[in-house]
């Protein structure tokens, strides 16, 4: 019997079978078939992106060199503030119920805002009190600091507020502004603008005060230079103040911008100085508080953390050197308080220590027996 043939069986018969000596079909490739293309993909990006770096690196230092203006807001960063939504015109925002915001001309058609906060002890009177208020409390016997703060934010940055809040709670009106170019405040930064606007706002200050009222400059960072140019053009004048506190203090400019984190990429590049630091030279900025120094006739206190990063220990400890050997200096109280950095105070949270009101009163109380006068 015949048996039939069915369309399956004719596809089996034609299919040829596939033995072990049979040659194999080319298929397609496979993961361990594709990585060293891979790794040469890597590779070659990787090639890419280091030789762009080294572009950028090569050409940032040509760049400052030929816009040295670009230095003076590196110094300066008075455009770089964290709190865009902050209204400087409302310090109750940061808790500062007993704070009056204000604003000055230093010159004509150039505005500043300024912030005058009473001792805390004045918190509930000071509620809902307008301007002739607040500046009628500068009558009071309770000494007066004028805070100048450092580079970058205003004067509502928060370790600032905090400052004022402990200083407050010691029994101080403190009075701070934001020089010109920095926030609410009209014009372009410079260190003798900086300056200028110090002096106005302590001559201001003075105007106010009776004679026996004690006033403090105490400048931080940045505003140490500020505070040590004031204070030389005030002994200069033969007004200094009742004291200076200097707090996370440099000598001058040059020195804290070679020991500054941002330099340690170019820090041991040949030609840093001409590049770099003769750059902020050209744009006059100098804060050469080492020179201001050995003008100053007042008190002098530096507080400066261990472990700050932004302006090394070693610049604070340079400097109370240089005024320790002063001669205008001779006579006065000279004093360096450094905190471990088991304590973690870094640059800016000294206000957190719990000596700091002993420190204070210790020191002013020491300054005016010690005076020579």
């Amino acid at each position: 019997m015949r048996r039939r043939t069915t369309c399956e069986d004719r596809d089996l018969q034609q299919r040829p079978s596939r033995t072990a000596d049979s040659p194999q079909e080319p298929g397609p490739e496979g993961p361990e078939d594709m990585k060293p293309f891979r790794r040469l993909g890597l590779l070659a990006r990787m090639r890419r992106v280091m030789m762009l770096l080294l572009v950028v690196y090569i050409s940032i230092p040509f760049i400052v060199k030929l816009c040295p203006s670009i230095q003076a807001k590196l110094v300066f960063l008075n455009f770089m503030s964290m709190q865009y939504f902050l209204d400087l015109k409302r310090p109750l925002d940061q808790g500062l119920n007993h704070t009056h915001n204000l604003y000055l001309e230093p010159e004509a058609g150039l505005r500043i805002g300024v912030w005058h906060t009473v001792p805390a002890l004045m918190w509930r009177a000071a509620e809902g009190k307008q301007g002739d208020w607040y500046e009628s409390t500068f009558s009071s016997s309770h000494p007066v600091i004028l805070y100048l703060h450092g580079n970058a934010g205003t004067r509502g940055g928060d370790h600032r507020v905090q400052l004022y809040k402990v200083l407050s709670s010691f029994g101080y009106h403190v009075v701070t502004f934001d020089y010109r170019g920095w926030g609410d405040s009209d014009g372009s930064p410079s260190e003798d603008g900086m300056t200028s606007d110090a002096l106005f706002v302590y001559d201001w200050l003075k105007q106010r005060l009776d004679d026996k009222t004690p006033l403090y400059i105490w400048g931080h960072s940045l505003g140490t230079g500020v505070a040590t140019n004031l204070v030389r053009r005030l002994c200069d004048r033969g007004s200094p103040p009742d004291a200076l506190i200097l707090e996370s203090p440099f000598t001058n400019i040059r020195e804290e911008a070679r020991s500054h984190p941002f330099s340690m990429v170019y820090r041991y590049l040949p030609g840093f100085d001409w590049f770099f630091l003769d750059a902020i030279t050209a744009n006059n900025i100098r804060f050469a508080s080492d020179e201001n120094v050995n003008h100053i006739s007042c008190p002098v206190l530096i507080l400066h953390a261990e472990d700050d990063s932004v302006v090394p220990f070693h610049l604070g400890k340079k400097l109370y050197s240089e005024a320790s050997r002063s001669q205008s200096l001779s006579g006065h109280k000279v004093q360096f308080v450094s905190f471990s950095s088991a304590l973690a105070y870094k640059h800016k949270f000294i206000y957190r220590s719990p000596e700091l009101p002993n420190i204070l009163s210790d020191f002013f109380t020491r300054q005016q027996t010690d005076d020579p006068t």
